[in-house]
């Protein structure tokens, strides 16, 4: 079984026919969206925490 390679070279690999910018762009958006949904929920509950561990301390004070 020999693999068939899509590209010849590296270069056609990343210039896509022309249409590299636009591939490379979406997986960058694509992959800073994926991030930011991962990201914001950590954020908001540490936030959430520390909100509530100033409340309680000074309720408590």
């Amino acid at each position: 079984m020999d693999i068939i390679f899509q590209f010849s070279s590296l270069h056609d690999f990343l210039t896509m026919g022309g249409h590299g910018a636009y591939v490379f762009a979406s997986y960058a958006l694509a992959a800073l969206g994926l991030a930011y949904v991962a990201i914001t929920p950590v954020v908001v509950k540490r936030r959430f925490l520390k909100t509530q561990s100033a409340i309680l301390r000074r309720n408590n004070a």
